[in-house]
């Protein structure tokens, strides 16, 4: 099974922001759109970078609320691990669980296709599981 898949179910829409934004205003876009992060662009629309709740957490934590008011850019992950279309979901889970990262964006051709989430990736890998239990239910009923 490829990104691809997940995508066609999900769906391609991606929340982005610009790196001169706030952490406030980020913050609230998350808060709104009941996301965990959010695709950092650059004015050419490529990806420049990502923030995630657990970013915002770290600066506030460091550096107190006064953080919220920094750019994007002083707390997000600017070397972003990408994926592609074609990509396997069993390789993306390996990126995922060695980088401890959830959020991945789908990246073809230099442009932005999507962002796979770790729950995206999960519940495929269960329907995956549940189709395949199925299948041998019913083989096992009719032998």
């Amino acid at each position: 099974m490829t990104v691809a898949r997940i995508l066609a179910t999900k769906g391609r829409d991606v929340i982005t922001t610009q790196p001169h934004r706030t952490l406030h205003e980020v913050a609230k876009i998350l808060a709104e759109k009941h996301i965990g992060a959010i695709v950092v662009t650059g004015a050419d629309h490529d990806v420049v970078g990502i923030l995630s709740e657990r970013d915002i957490v770290k600066a506030v934590a460091k550096k107190g609320a006064s953080a919220l008011e920094d750019a994007v850019s002083r707390h997000m992950t600017a070397r972003v691990v990408t994926t592609t279309l074609s990509s396997t979901i069993n390789s993306l889970m390996e990126a995922m669980t060695g980088g401890r990262f959830r959020h991945v964006p789908v990246v073809q051709n230099g442009r932005l296709e999507g962002v796979v989430s770790i729950g995206d990736v999960v519940a495929h890998r269960l329907a995956d599981i549940e189709t395949e239990s199925q299948a041998l239910r019913e083989y096992i009923a009719s032998a």
